[in-house]
């Protein structure tokens, strides 16, 4: 019986034929085309924008619904495990092993359709005025003055290297884990890079908010003390936030806006007590946080004693010119079939009073 292997990158690598991708008298076009498309779909499934010659391709729009459910799904309960080592394998290969929380920090945009090399900011120096009008009266409106920072596009690379021999040998499971560990590196490298500009903020920052004293004047070793003082210490910098920004033009209240808590996983239980916490440290009394905050936790922030209070997006920007796209190219010399990935982003933190770092002791 002929061994198959289904995977990830290649649904049925039976249907494979070496000599038809490789042998110089048998090799067929068409089969190397049909290979190097569903590596090209694998890639692509999880960006952010839809390759235009996926766009209308439905397996590629349910593969895509699906790796986005199983982004959001975790195991709750021992019911929920898989019973065996095959579906434990497939539930965890649709998984993304990277992290795409600064998506909730910046506001991307889409210039995957442009020739752009990069994108505008205005830095915005007064904002526009209004005054009450009188019947007949135009409004009068105050030009905007300020600066303009053109943000360039960076390009990404790497490549993968598949000795002719994984495939003579069926190898399929290396050649799969081989194009997994790829893409999630490629996705690994553009989410450090956003982290790092976030992180980057801080050495224009003047000082940290401090941590503050608890409410109820807990002293120390008093059960819910740390969770206050860190809970009035996300307040404070909530509203240093505000006051900083708003003459910003951002229209934005302490009632209609989301902070968002980027933070290294090891705050991440100490954040969420901090979110939880009540005066008196008993349930059902008030809530310390007086304001509305969602959290991001990453292993990618290169300091773990202090946490971010961030007005998302606004002048926080992101753009992606180019998503992962591979090109494939043979290798006489080494006898590799080489996959190149590259991509093209670019970031830029226009507004640095949108952040504020945050000490815990």
């Amino acid at each position: 019986m002929k061994e198959t292997h289904r995977g990830q990158v290649i649904k049925d690598w039976a249907k494979v034929d070496y000599e038809k991708l490789f042998d110089s008298q048998k090799k067929d076009p068409a089969h190397q085309h049909q290979v190097i498309e569903a590596l090209q779909f694998f890639f692509a499934i999880p960006n952010r924008i839809i390759p235009a010659k996926f766009a209308d391709n439905e397996k590629f729009k349910e593969k895509r619904k699906e790796f986005d459910t199983a982004r959001m799904q975790y195991f709750a309960t021992l019911n929920d495990f898989p019973a065996t080592a095959k579906e434990v394998i497939e539930k965890y290969h649709q998984l993304p092993a990277f992290d795409i929380g600064y998506e909730q920090i910046f506001g991307m945009r889409d210039y995957t359709g442009s020739r752009k090399d990069g994108f505008a900011i205005d830095t915005i120096g007064s904002s526009l005025t209004f005054r009450k009008m009188l019947t007949g009266e135009t409004l009068d409106v105050r030009q905007m003055s300020g600066e303009r920072e053109y943000v360039f596009f960076d390009y990404y690379g790497g490549a993968l290297g598949w000795d002719r021999k994984l495939f003579e040998n069926q190898d399929w499971w290396t050649l799969e884990e081989n194009a997994i560990e790829f893409r999630n590196e490629a996705y690994r490298i553009k989410a450090a890079t956003y982290y790092a500009l976030l992180e980057a903020v801080q050495a224009l920052k003047a000082t940290d908010i401090a941590w503050q004293v608890s409410p109820d004047t807990l002293g120390a070793g008093v059960r819910g003390m740390t969770a206050q003082r860190d809970a009035a210490t996300m307040n404070l910098a909530a509203q240093t936030i505000l006051l900083a920004c708003q003459a910003s033009g951002y229209g934005i209240s302490a009632d209609n806006v989301s902070f968002v808590i980027l933070a290294p996983i090891q705050l991440r239980g100490r954040i969420k007590r901090a979110l939880g916490v009540n005066y008196d440290v008993m349930a059902g009394s008030t809530p310390v946080i007086d304001y509305n905050f969602t959290t991001v936790f990453t292993t990618m922030l290169t300091v773990t004693d202090h946490y971010w209070v961030i007005l998302p997006k606004r002048k926080i920007i992101g753009g992606d010119r180019m998503d992962l796209t591979t090109y494939v190219d043979f290798d006489m010399l080494s006898r590799t079939d080489t996959v190149a990935g590259w991509m093209a982003f670019a970031g830029a933190v226009a507004d640095i009073a949108q952040m504020e770092r945050c000490d815990i002791v």
